[in-house]
């Protein structure tokens, strides 16, 4: 991945607002996670073993990048193309994993369903226009940024697969404890190591209580089922959002994210049924 691995030197001199603010929010959200999630792993139980560690904590690194280069990739380049491609990678990494690799093979209307929600993000995810008037181009820069979160958020699913089942909640922990170790270096690499205060510092807080119920709900659905289906059904969290911001914020949605929920919700009952 060294195509992708733009260094910290890149981004040091300035991060964007839209960077700095999504930073900001992990350097709270994320040793919150991991607190919860330690005081959870005690309580539950679990064999803590090398495989336990090591999976975790590769999944740890992995979603850490993800969201820097997810961010990078949003400053610099047009939403309406980083969102849904960024979108269709995490989805389809761990079905290909999932059946090429695993050997999983789900049902036929079970594919039906894959499709239909590979489609479905890609529509829930495109935006018109980007929230400033600032030109943003689809650079080559941006392209490897884009394609490297999108690898990166897939690879999440693939790696927290692996982990061994008896050790319960506790690859969680180390997920979060090397994701928040990265988190830490790039925010002092940048010059950003500061929390939010006020209201940013409160959601980041309840972002931290969401992510470790998120994150526990992911591990039991993945050991629950197959690979290549959990974690396209995981992948349709855009339509929530979507949901969300509709009726909470009352925001207007857009025909393209209107169908995209409707097929979302065909592909859950399509793979549900499968």
């Amino acid at each position: 991945m060294s195509g992708i691995g733009y260094g910290v030197s890149d981004f040091v001199g300035g991060l964007a607002s839209r960077q700095v603010a999504a930073l900001r929010v992990v350097l709270v959200s994320y040793p919150v996670a991991l607190v919860l999630l330690s005081l959870l792993s005690f309580m539950v139980g679990g064999h803590v073993s090398t495989p336990a560690i090591v999976w975790g904590a590769l999944c740890g690194f992995s979603q850490a990048f993800g969201v820097w280069w997810f961010y990078a990739a949003l400053a610099e380049g047009p939403m309406s193309l980083v969102s849904p491609l960024t979108a269709v990678l995490v989805s389809a990494v761990p079905i290909v994993a999932g059946v090429a690799f695993l050997g999983e093979r789900p049902a036929g209307l079970a594919y039906v369903g894959i499709a239909l929600a590979l489609i479905s993000v890609v529509l829930v995810s495109r935006e018109v226009r980007d929230e400033d008037s600032t030109p943003h181009r689809f650079t080559s820069k941006v392209a490897w940024l884009t394609l490297g979160s999108g690898l990166a958020f897939g690879m999440n699913f693939v790696l927290i697969h692996q982990a061994p089942v008896d050790a319960r909640l506790w690859p969680l922990v180390f997920a979060r404890l090397s994701a928040s170790l990265v988190v830490v270096v790039i925010a002092v690499a940048t010059g950003n190591l500061s929390a939010p205060s006020g209201v940013p510092l409160r959601l980041a807080l309840a972002a931290g209580v969401l992510d470790t119920i998120s994150n526990v709900a992911m591990l039991l659905a993945l050991h629950a089922s197959l690979l290549s289906l959990t974690s396209v059904l995981i992948s349709l969290y855009p339509a929530g959002t979507v949901g969300l911001a509709l009726l909470v914020l009352k925001e207007r949605v857009t025909r393209w994210q209107a169908a995209g929920m409707v097929l979302a919700l065909a592909a859950i009952g399509l793979i549900a049924a499968g």
